[in-house]
């Protein structure tokens, strides 16, 4: 992925807060961990959601289940080339 591909799908995906009721915040970037325990995850994005059942709303979302299928495709064995967990803060 060239880094101007990395930008746009980080761009779709910082767009999904226009159009899904109930984001708060979306805030992306590179691991910057001087630990080096990053398990090959050099990128990242966090998602904050009003309440549960925002992010609920979210995960089946269209526009959602789009830019999802496109971060799949892009990463290094589909799936498998993710780490995906909520937390509640």
């Amino acid at each position: 992925m060239t880094p101007d591909d990395k930008q746009a799908l980080f761009d779709a995906i910082v767009a999904l807060k226009q159009v899904i009721p109930g984001i708060l915040d979306i805030k992306y970037g590179p691991n910057v961990s001087p630990e080096g325990l990053h398990g090959g995850f050099v990128d990242g994005f966090a998602v904050t959601f009003e309440s549960p059942e925002a992010r609920d709303t979210y995960l089946v979302h269209p526009e959602h289940v789009a830019v999802g299928e496109r971060i799949v495709s892009s990463t290094d064995g589909g799936l498998a080339g993710l780490l995906v967990f909520d937390l509640v803060i």
